[in-house]
């Protein structure tokens, strides 16, 4: 196993790593600062790892779990994946501007792997997918500061503080939200993804000062059932885009590679 990533995600997945998962071993990690990485491994694991480059940690890792910023996926992914290897992807949002990478997949004989990150449902939605699934409708409410930064609001001038009421940023296609809300939409493309499509996934996205998790409501049609989701993500305490559960999704995912049974789709 190798960490592509050591922020808030790749240091607890990394951690997890080196307290022990059955049937996975950690071998390196990829860090922007690698001084700062050293010293954190050092003083909070239980052994020397590797900090090695993005484009090498696949060298000695059949597993790579992606926990970059969304414009570095393809650094990490394509590598690992022309040597036949599986990618855990937490930026899914980018998989929409990196088509090659499924190719690469489907050339080499890699997988990418995308754990439900911050959302609930994901196997029903996939499962209702099998048939036929007419309306796929997402609305996400954030505390205003865990949508700053997101180029669509800062072409606007966005200032969280001045936000009093929730606000409605963002109403379309989950497809078409991808360039202003990167850090914001890896959820609702997750759930197109494994719907009818991030095209035909409506999203709504509200600067709420009333909320204080990152609340995801989801609703779908369709021929075998209809769904109605909500999860509200506790925000970690270094990222208020990132919800604790996150990292935990990853773990879930990564248990599962070597897991004698598992459960769900």
């Amino acid at each position: 196993m190798a960490v592509g990533g050591f922020g808030a995600i790749g240091k607890f997945v990394a951690k997890a790593l080196d307290d022990g998962i059955e049937g996975l071993e950690l071998v390196a990690v990829s860090a922007h600062n690698v001084a700062k990485a050293e010293a954190h491994i050092a003083a909070n694991f239980s052994r020397h790892y590797n900090v090695v480059a993005l484009e090498e940690l696949a060298q000695d890792a059949d597993v790579v779990v992606e926990c970059c910023p969304a414009e570095l996926l393809s650094n990490v992914a394509s590598p690992a994946l022309m040597q036949g290897k599986t990618v855990v992807v937490i930026s899914v949002g980018a998989l929409l501007s990196n088509p090659h990478l499924e190719k690469l997949a489907r050339d080499y004989g890699g997988r990418i792997l995308v754990p439900s990150g911050a959302l609930l449902g994901l196997d029903a939605v996939q499962s209702v997918g099998q048939g036929e699934i007419y309306e796929v409708n997402m609305i996400t409410q954030k505390p205003p500061i865990g949508l700053n930064g997101a180029p669509a609001l800062v072409a606007q001038g966005f200032d969280p503080a001045a936000i009093k009421e929730p606000t409605k940023v963002f109403d379309g296609t989950a497809e078409q939200a991808i360039v202003g809300f990167p850090a914001n939409l890896n959820v609702a493309v997750a759930l197109g993804l494994a719907g009818s499509g991030v095209a035909n996934t409506h999203l709504e996205i509200w600067a709420d000062p009333t909320v204080v998790r990152n609340t995801h409501t989801i609703t779908v049609r369709s021929d075998s059932a209809d769904l109605t989701l909500k999860i509200e993500n506790i925000p970690t305490e270094d990222n208020p885009k990132t919800g604790k559960i996150t990292p935990l999704s990853v773990i879930s995912t990564l248990r599962r590679l070597s897991a004698p049974v598992v459960i769900g789709a």
